[in-house]
């Protein structure tokens, strides 16, 4: 099954992930240590990562290195560059009002 990005970042211990990768590749066991739940449960966490293409792992002697591929975030910056220019238009419209219809008028 593929995944896409947002599901990736859906869950904080996912970022977590991302964040500590994002450095430099770590083996599974190094990324495990770094958090209070199971390794299998990590293991899931990288599965999910892999899946939606932002951790590729690879093989350095008896160790599994996790990688962080980052350009996929790009998607997400994407979509939040889009909604970013639909609320700055939309405050500069409400600051807009705002001025030309200020509080301070006395209503009878």
């Amino acid at each position: 099954m593929r995944r896409d990005v947002f599901q990736a970042i859906a869950d904080p211990t996912r970022r977590e992930i991302i964040g500590l990768i994002a450095k430099k590749p770590l083996p599974l066991n190094s990324i495990a240590e770094n958090f209070d739940v199971s390794r299998p449960a990590i293991s899931k966490h990288i599965k999910i990562l892999t899946e939606c293409g932002i951790v590729t792992i690879h093989t350095r002697g008896r160790e599994r290195y996790c990688e962080a591929q980052l350009q996929k975030l790009d998607e997400v910056s994407k979509w939040i560059d889009h909604y970013r220019v639909y609320w700055e238009q939309r405050l500069d419209a409400l600051g807009e009002f705002l001025e030309k219809h200020p509080k301070n008028k006395k209503r009878k």
